[in-house]
């Protein structure tokens, strides 16, 4: 079984690496967006979607186990998507990415999103080429959800912490959070947004804007 899994993550990093030889040839970057279910990523997406497209040329790829509700949002804005059903798979991997790239035929010097599987756990292993990874959270989780699966954390760039809007209803301290998060990656950043009323949302599209400034 570790021999298998071995072969596995080979075979998916040396693909990732021509992903991220594709992403520069192109002058693309390439977000990696993970989370667990329901805290709001497609939200999050959505948004920053809707009130950045006209700031640049957007492409999404959908990871989900099953249906197109996910890619059916992001259409219903005007982002060119690809929705990738994984069944029994629980995240993307790059060749899944690589296939979905082309179909999507993305512009040089665009921003491109991949929206994993919502899981905490398989997703951290799998590098699919992407520039950055950006691990959602959401107020209505546990705030020890950093050393509960601290992998995803480990390799993340920057975490959003969303559902700020509910703070005052819910059980969750930013800071412990954010202390447990920088006990397994001392380098991550935090935003606190939301994606219901836009609260942080501006500080986010900037991190994305400068993150595209450097890559160009």
């Amino acid at each position: 079984m570790v021999e298998l899994e071995q072969n596995i993550l080979h075979r998916n990093q040396l693909l990732a690496e021509r992903n991220r030889g594709y992403f520069a040839a192109k002058n693309m970057l390439a977000i990696n967006l993970v989370s667990s279910p329901g805290s709001g990523k497609t939200s999050v997406l959505e948004r920053t979607l809707r009130e950045m497209k006209d700031r640049t040329d957007f492409y999404v790829i959908e990871g989900d186990q099953q249906t197109f509700n996910d890619a059916d949002r992001i259409d219903a804005v005007g982002v060119p998507v690809v929705q990738v059903n994984t069944g029994q798979g629980c995240h993307l991997e790059s060749d899944m990415v690589q296939q979905a790239l082309q179909k999507l035929k993305p512009r040089d010097g665009s921003l491109l999103f991949i929206e994993n599987v919502g899981n905490l756990v398989c997703p951290a292993m799998f590098d699919l080429g992407e520039n950055y990874r950006v691990v959602i959270i959401s107020t209505t989780e546990g705030d020890d959800k950093p050393i509960k699966y601290p992998d995803m954390f480990h390799s993340a760039q920057l975490c959003l912490i969303n559902k700020i809007d509910l703070l005052p209803y819910v059980n969750f301290e930013v800071e412990k959070a954010m202390d447990y998060a920088r006990r397994v990656n001392p380098h991550i950043e935090f935003l606190e947004v939301s994606a219901t009323n836009g609260e942080g949302m501006d500080a986010w599209y900037a991190w994305l804007e400068a993150r595209q400034t450097e890559n160009s």
